[in-house]
């Protein structure tokens, strides 16, 4: 079964690589109106355009790091100006750091935190005034978060952090009717950068599926949550991992 979109608008960070493209091309092809982010331009960003405009429909790519308050300020503005309203709000943005954690710096951990959580809370909370009635916000984080990654205590900590954010906003938002839900990829391969082979088969030997996931596969379970065929879900982490 097809899910249509058609008249949704969408704010997605992190739309130009990897699963977060995977998004906003799914969210464009259901007939949703997309306005996505990049730090910097890029061959991503030029292919990402291109193919919005074969797909057809309004859509907007627009520089900003959502790491920077006054870049995501700007953001959140360019959303107003560009959609007027928003229906679904998709934080994708994410960074990972392989660090012991005896040798994890400071600012390394302030990163990352940055990135993965403070980057959401300052998203959904700056959005609010754009959200209305029924609105569905997602919130990407990862399998990690619920079993813990050697090397990876900061993106581990700040995924499990967008759990208890997730299960917050719903009670909080819930009276307004906006369902908040945390979207939980296990081990995806992007299509522009495959994992080298002795990684992808190590991850496949653990996985019940015996393969990795596709960012296609992600973004099925994102058209979910925000169409009305979830509209009785909120506060749920929904694992999408294969069975690793």
């Amino acid at each position: 079964m097809d899910i249509r979109l058609d008249g949704k608008k969408v704010l997605l960070t992190g739309g130009t690589r990897g699963v977060g493209r995977g998004l906003v091309l799914a969210f464009a092809r259901a007939g949703a109106e997309v306005l996505t982010c990049a730090r910097s331009g890029g061959e991503a960003v030029n292919t990402l355009v291109r193919e919005l405009k074969e797909i057809g429909g309004e859509h907007h790519v627009v520089r900003a790091d959502i790491t920077d308050p006054d870049d995501l300020a700007e953001l959140l503005a360019k959303a107003q100006s560009r959609l007027g309203t928003v229906d679904v709000i998709v934080t994708n943005a994410g960074a990972i750091s392989h660090v012991p954690f005896e040798k994890l710096p400071l600012d390394e951990w302030q990163r990352v935190m940055d990135t993965n959580l403070t980057s959401a809370y300052l998203l959904v909370q700056g959005a609010l005034p754009l959200l209305r009635e029924g609105s569905s916000v997602i919130l990407v984080g990862s399998r990690s978060a619920l079993v813990g990654v050697p090397l990876r205590a900061a993106d581990t900590a700040a995924n499990a952090g967008l759990i208890g954010l997730a299960r917050t906003l719903a009670k909080e938002l819930g009276p307004r009717q906006i369902r908040v839900n945390l979207l939980a990829p296990g081990v995806i391969e992007p299509e522009d950068e495959p994992l080298p082979e002795e990684v992808r088969q190590r991850y496949e030997r653990q996985t019940a599926l015996g393969r990795l996931g596709r960012p296609a596969e992600i973004a099925g379970v994102a058209l979910f949550l925000a169409s009305d065929l979830s509209r009785y879900v909120t506060g749920e982490t929904l694992n999408v991992d294969g069975g690793i």
